[in-house]
């Protein structure tokens, strides 16, 4: 039976190649509902990415806007890596659908409580609309199968020395989800920077069907800011969140007792994880540290391939 889950996102290009992977998935992987929160870009933008990407593959699957920034303060976005769109390189078309008419925590409260399994929740932005629904529906917690996230990185950030973007955006927020009790396993940096694709791989989609093209297209936009970074490929970094539920033998992990940095002046958005032999901290997160970036990127190249034939029937059938 496949393993309910609600994408909580920011798309996005790593987040809409997220989606894609668990969409391709559905032996494995039954998507619920897409939740936005203001990240990448402004909350109207990302979700109007999210809506235009799930008409491009027809997945008509639900959509709820959430919070539009963090808990406290004003919004920082990922523009500079992200463009001013939120997810700039393809010219997608308009989508067909639309959000649906309810606040992204109702619609969560709603697929968990009416669900026969523990649900998992995917976040693979900043952590607001988690945050918000746990303090307000503390009743789903038991529900909640397991988070897996993207966010953070115990070895150094990307905002800040110390600080990663989706944690960094609403520290506050990220405390209270890791402070929940409910089983995290965390893709940070740690891994992510290790799940990259490069310029070939990139090449190598562009040459295939409709949807590897586009994320091809998606990929051109997002390694230019890779490459100002001085990275030589691109860091899949949401990807990680889904592709750890799909195939966790690809992943190796150590668990830490982490939580988050909210006073810091230098460490504000830190993920603090307590590495020392003897603690009296017991660990309340599984953290992702490497990857075999073959098998990933394979897993990623086999996911577009099921979006590509699906395209090319579609267009059969017409």
């Amino acid at each position: 039976m496949a393993r309910p889950i609600i994408i909580d996102c920011d798309p996005g290009h790593d987040d809409a190649i997220a989606i894609l992977l668990a969409l391709a998935n559905p032996q494995q992987l039954e998507v619920k509902a897409i939740t936005t929160v203001g990240g990448n870009q402004v909350l109207e933008k990302i979700t109007n990415n999210a809506l235009k990407l799930l008409s491009f593959v027809d997945k008509d699957i639900p959509v709820a806007k959430g919070a539009p920034g963090p808990l406290l303060g004003k919004l920082v976005t990922g523009e500079e890596a992200h463009g001013d769109s939120g997810m700039d390189g393809p010219d997608l078309p308009a989508s067909r659908f639309k959000p649906v008419d309810k606040h992204a925590i109702e619609l969560m409260v709603e697929v968990i409580r009416s669900s026969e399994q523990k649900v998992t929740l995917v976040p693979i932005g900043p952590l607001t609309n988690i945050a918000l629904l746990l303090k307000g529906f503390p009743d789903v917690k038991e529900k909640i199968e397991q988070i897996s996230l993207m966010g953070g990185g115990i070895s150094y950030g990307n905002v800040t020395s110390t600080a990663e973007f989706n944690i960094y955006v609403d520290p506050e927020a990220a405390r209270i989800v890791f402070e929940s009790g409910i089983p995290i396993t965390m893709s940070g940096l740690d891994v992510t920077d290790k799940a990259a694709i490069y310029q070939e791989d990139i090449e190598a989609l562009k040459q295939r069907g409709e949807v590897s093209h586009m994320v091809g297209e998606l990929l051109d936009f997002y390694s230019i800011y890779s490459r100002k970074l001085g990275f030589e490929g691109s860091s899949l970094h949401d990807p990680c969140a889904i592709a750890w539920l799909l195939a966790p033998e690809l992943f190796q992990s150590e668990s830490y007792y982490v939580t988050i940095e909210t006073d810091g002046r230098v460490t504000r958005g830190m993920t603090v994880a307590d590495r020392r032999k003897k603690t009296d901290e017991t660990a309340n997160v599984q953290v992702l540290m490497d990857v075999d970036r073959e098998a990933f990127i394979k897993l990623i190249f086999d996911a577009l391939a099921v979006h590509d034939e699906n395209a090319k029937a579609r267009k059969g059938q017409a």
